[in-house]
């Protein structure tokens, strides 16, 4: 490895090592939600991440939407966020209204990643007036998993304390090569701070989600992101998403998974840009 090339690498570590010290929080009724935000114009991005994720998720999507207002918190329960009592999609969005009213955002475009798109939908359902703009990122109204899928299986099997390597992420975690590791450790890191039992109740939680009511009532402008490749979230959820979210556009990022923003940052950034510059 070069020189530039172990310099890089070096960098990459320092950055996800910093992640964590870039946090702020405000209390929403009671409950403590940490955030990062990066300073710009507006109207802000809220963007809000998936199951066992945190706001770390976001970190290789961020340089690509320099020059713009970013939030980014971590869910209930996640990262440094406090757990509260209750895990439902309304419970999660809920915190982001009033993370949103808090720092008196003006109708930001919400950007949810897998669980948090499943919250966005509620959110933009729940709250008409309070976004501007819905990003549904490798997304579904209804995740409909069976008892022997391997995400139930695998979060089953998760005991404590969990550890960072435990073999589970590299299916939890798989993404096409490319993807830097001290971004992939960090989020490992994070997820293996919550316990096993947590994971468990929000994934229950999840699996009995159906937000096909809440999608029709959605009025915003509308983008999905689907990863062509996604083994979570396919074809048929994104053609129900299409089916729910009135006007809603499709973009595919291709040869991508369930997580295009970390596989291909640049190409999702683009998409929203374009889809919310007018």
């Amino acid at each position: 490895m070069t020189s530039v090339a172990l310099e890089a690498a070096a960098d990459a570590w320092a950055e996800q090592d910093a992640w964590a010290d870039r946090k702020q929080s405000v209390n929403h009724g009671g409950l403590e939600i940490a955030y990062v935000e990066i300073s710009g114009a507006e109207p802000a991005l809220v963007l809000v991440h998936g199951f066992t994720d945190t706001s770390r998720s976001f970190s290789l999507l961020a340089p690509h939407l320099a020059g713009r207002r970013l939030i980014m918190p971590d869910l209930r329960g996640h990262g440094a966020s406090q757990a509260g009592k209750g895990f439902a999609i309304a419970d999660f969005a809920e915190d982001i209204a009033g993370l949103i009213g808090h720092l008196q955002l003006d109708r930001p475009v919400v950007v949810g990643h897998s669980l948090g798109a499943m919250v966005a939908i509620a959110l933009a359902a729940r709250h008409k007036d309070l976004i501007g703009g819905l990003v549904v990122l490798a997304g579904t109204l209804k995740p409909d998993f069976a008892w022997d899928h391997p995400l139930v299986i695998g979060v089953q099997a998760l005991r404590d304390p969990i550890s960072p390597a435990d073999p589970f992420y590299a299916w939890w975690h798989a993404c096409r090569p490319g993807v830097p590791e001290p971004f992939l450790a960090g989020l490992a890191k994070d997820a293996s701070a919550m316990p096993a039992v947590r994971w468990r109740v929000i994934l229950e939680e999840i699996c009995r989600a159906d937000l096909t009511s809440a999608a029709q009532k959605v009025r915003v402008r509308t983008l999905i992101v689907a990863g062509a490749c996604d083994p979570l979230f396919g074809e048929a959820h994104q053609q129900a998403l299409l089916r729910c979210l009135a006007g809603a556009s499709l973009v595919r990022a291709e040869a991508c998974g369930h997580n295009p923003h970390w596989e291909d940052p640049a190409f999702v950034a683009r998409a929203i840009i374009e889809a919310f510059e007018t």
